[in-house]
């Protein structure tokens, strides 16, 4: 399981004040580092260790029977994944990008439950809304929907760090890669956005990217 994973010689999770505030009294472990696509865990195993990352990505997402990956949420920067209902996972955790990540087992974040609570909640959430717009909408609506997710959780309006491929972004919006290309084109074409690197995606228009959302 943490075969691709080493653990930081530096700065004990501990002092951390980023960790300090989200995990008050928890015992909180040091940064074990992920390569990319390495596998945090997988669907079976047993559940009771949250994740914090400190940096990178995780893609959440469950193998259907007929081999087709389904990716269900993305975790990025500053927020924690891991959240079960059962004793065994549901999905598999794997890493788009190298990935610095902070662990807690089960039994040592009683005193924070608020801040976790809170976590998973936003996690439940977003995953209703995930729902919702595979259902229901076009593809370059669920796209816009989802660039402007990643705008808030990131913080800037104008530019978006893509910490996933487009075949990752085609597997979570239940589109191919062709068609996750094709309506970025579309939407450079209309001058919304600006394409610099296939891992960074610059907002021109924020304000049409939004409604193409309602």
């Amino acid at each position: 399981m943490y075969a691709a994973a080493q653990t930081a010689s530096f700065h004990p999770i501990a002092r951390h004040p980023v960790a300090a505030e989200r995990f008050p009294q928890a015992r909180v472990h040091r940064i074990a580092l992920f390569a990319a696509d390495s596998e945090i865990y997988a669907q079976g195993e047993r559940s009771g260790t949250l994740y914090h990352i400190a940096f990178g990505a995780v893609r959440i997402f469950r193998l259907l029977s007929d081999g087709r990956r389904q990716v269900v949420a993305f975790h990025l920067a500053g927020e924690t994944f891991g959240f079960e209902a059962g004793r065994n996972r549901g999905f598999f955790a794997e890493t788009t990008v190298e990935t610095g990540l902070r662990t807690m087992e089960a039994g040592e974040y009683d005193a924070c439950s608020p801040e976790l609570m809170a976590n998973a909640l936003r996690g439940m959430a977003r995953a209703q809304e995930h729902l919702l717009v595979v259902g229901r909408q076009s593809a370059i609506e669920k796209l816009a929907v989802f660039l402007v997710d990643l705008m808030g959780r990131q913080g800037d309006p104008d530019q978006i760090d893509l910490p996933m491929t487009r075949n990752d972004i085609g597997d979570y919006l239940g589109m191919t890669i062709e068609t996750v290309s094709r309506n970025l084109t579309k939407l450079r074409a209309g001058g919304i956005l600006r394409l610099p690197s296939s891992r960074c995606i610059e907002v021109l228009k924020p304000e049409h990217l939004r409604r193409l959302c309602q």
